[in-house]
């Protein structure tokens, strides 16, 4: 009894609480604000007979997923960066990619305002499923030691990446008269070329791509949004939401650099 409540109580923390309340106060609000969308979707279900032969069962496997992701572990310290960053991504992204028609959503919104939500929702899942992979291979570390060494990441981090950058620049292609698509693919060249921690740089890849084909699958089979190529979803879609993570764990990094600077100049001033 005393390992299980120790493991409950590393689990969930007093952060989960909150982070969990306002996981599911963002959810309420979203449907509140856009009421009508939550309407038309409920009007599929037939709640007089099989109901549950309507229900979107990958949508609802999907949040019961990310509920619980969030909450391991809680630390409101670092996730309220993650927050943050993940809001400012997922509307420079969502921008993005609807003004230069490589997705357009059903509601013809450029970027849908009821969709940015779910970035650091995402993201906080993420950095969940990196920090469990990043723990799970320290396990294997002595016996998988030559597959585990740092140059089998190295090698394996350009080989991923490159193979990213390729897809990125053919799907993209019919946008490269779009200044957002420079900006987009420059952004990414840096972010590739500057790793700051191969294996973590490549666990999160791995992890967001993860999610993020189920968020596609998702979102595209049902219409939610749709990519110019009509695929179901496109690998690009589903890798770009690896790229994605890696760009939201760097830039955390950053502001952690830059506000740390900024609070030892101020100490110093006022000392």
């Amino acid at each position: 009894m005393s390992i299980l409540r120790n493991t409950l109580r590393n689990f969930w923390t007093r952060d989960s609480s909150i982070l969990f309340g306002g996981f599911v106060l963002t959810v309420f609000l979203i449907i509140y604000i856009w009421r009508p969308l939550a309407e038309e979707y409920l009007k599929y279900v037939d709640w007089n007979g099989a109901w549950w032969r309507y229900m979107d069962w990958l949508l609802l496997g999907i949040f019961g997923f990310m509920s619980v992701t969030i909450i391991a572990r809680a630390n409101l310290k670092s996730d309220l960066l993650i927050i943050f960053v993940g809001v400012c991504g997922g509307l420079a992204i969502e921008s993005w990619g609807t003004q230069t028609n490589l997705w357009h959503y059903y509601t013809a919104e450029r970027p849908p305002l009821w969709i940015i939500p779910a970035w650091p929702i995402a993201s906080l899942s993420i950095d969940r499923i990196t920090r469990l992979l990043d723990w799970s291979l320290e396990q294997f570390k002595r016996p998988l030691k030559f597959i585990l060494h740092p140059s089998s990441f190295f090698v394996a981090y350009w080989l991923i990446f490159a193979s990213f950058l390729t897809l990125m620049l053919v799907f993209v292609a019919p946008t490269f008269d779009k200044s957002y698509t420079w900006l987009a693919l420059i952004l990414s060249i840096l972010l590739i070329l500057t790793p700051t921690d191969h294996r973590y740089a490549l666990l999160t890849f791995i992890a967001g791509s993860g999610l993020g084909y189920y968020l596609e699958l998702w979102g595209t089979t049902r219409e939610c949004w749709t990519y110019y190529t009509y695929q179901t979803p496109p690998l690009f879609a589903v890798l770009a939401h690896g790229m994605a993570a890696v760009a939201f764990w760097r830039a955390g990094l950053m502001v952690r650099v830059v506000w740390g600077n900024l609070v030892k100049k101020l100490s110093a001033v006022r000392e």
